[in-house]
This record gives C-alpha cells, sequence and structure tokens, in this order.
C-alpha cells in the first residue's frame, strides 16, 4: 500500500508556473506507474500526465503538452509536475495517483489508479 500528498499549488498569474510535488510512503515507490489528474468545479476529472515505473516514458494530455512536464525521483519517493504558461483553465484541484504495475507502461485512465492524494489546489489568475 502506499499514502500520498500533494503539496505546493496556490495562486499564480496566467503565464507563470508552478511545481507541485506528491510525497509518496513506503519502500515499494518504483512499482508504480504514476499519474497527475485534475478536477475543476462541476466538471469531471481528467488526464493531466503519467509517467512510467522507471520514468522512462510520460504521457499528457493535449491541453497540457509543451507546457507541463512530469517527472519522478525514486530514490525520493517523489513526482513532480513542473506547469509552465499557465492558463486560467488550468486552475483545479490536481491529484496525484500511483498504479502498481509490472510493466514499464504509463496510464492515462483514471479508473486503473490504485491510489489517491487530497489534492493540492492551483488556482490561476486572468
Amino acid at each position: 500500500q502506499v499514502q500520498l500528498v500533494e503539496s505546493g499549488g496556490g495562486l499564480v498569474q496566467a503565464g507563470g508556473s508552478l511545481r507541485i510535488s506528491c510525497a509518496a510512503s513506503g519502500r515499494t515507490f518504483s512499482s508504480y506507474a504514476m499519474g497527475w489528474f485534475r478536477q475543476a468545479p462541476g466538471k469531471e476529472r481528467e488526464f493531466v500526465a503519467t509517467i512510467s515505473r522507471s520514468g522512462g516514458s510520460t504521457d499528457y494530455a493535449n491541453s497540457v503538452k509543451g507546457r507541463f512536464t512530469i517527472s519522478r525521483d525514486n530514490a525520493k519517493n517523489t513526482v513532480n509536475l513542473q506547469m509552465n504558461s499557465l492558463k486560467p483553465e488550468d486552475t483545479a484541484v490536481y491529484y496525484c495517483a500511483a498504479k502498481q504495475t509490472f510493466s514499464g507502461g504509463y496510464y492515462s485512465s483514471h479508473r486503473l489508479y490504485d491510489y489517491w492524494g487530497q489534492g493540492t489546489q492551483v488556482t490561476v489568475s486572468s
């Protein structure tokens, strides 16, 4: 089992940058593919980015491609999301998620993930 705690959210102006992080408990962090999802008020949870167990493979939603970068440090049990050129439509609660897997793949469907953090609010003002 793994517990996830997000941090680093806040208020930023449009065009600015923010880095959010997710710290995972447990000694088997490298057994999990990781993902970032977000949910805005009145909307469904949506995929943002995902990274494989090793960090060698990543995928992004089209809406954030070229602006966001997901990374992980298996020695520190952390996964990060660097967000640049932020837009008001990026405003949402951002969730970190973990999926235990024996493959080297990544996963964009929230239904596949086993564990979730409590979320961190990101607000982008215009």
